[in-house]
């Protein structure tokens, strides 16, 4: 009979943890990649941007003054 080889582990913040055969942990620099990588979400819901130059409802206002027909004095 061979005898069994004493499994791997790897101490956590959680406690010991057991490490699979072939599977390498995550390092830490394999997690800040990951983030830098992922693309930026905003935290919160973003308001729209409807004023000044981007406001598409002020577009198809009449403007405030109007030429007075002609033939009327």
């Amino acid at each position: 009979m061979s005898r069994a080889t004493p499994p791997l582990t790897e101490p956590t913040p959680e406690g010991e943890q057991m490490l699979i055969p072939g599977v390498t942990p995550v390092s830490l620099r394999q997690r800040l990649e990951l983030r830098w990588t992922a693309p930026l979400v905003p935290k919160v819901g973003q308001k729209p941007l409807d004023f000044g130059l981007f406001d598409l409802d002020a577009r198809r206002q009449l403007d405030l003054f109007q030429p007075a027909p002609l033939g009327r004095k």
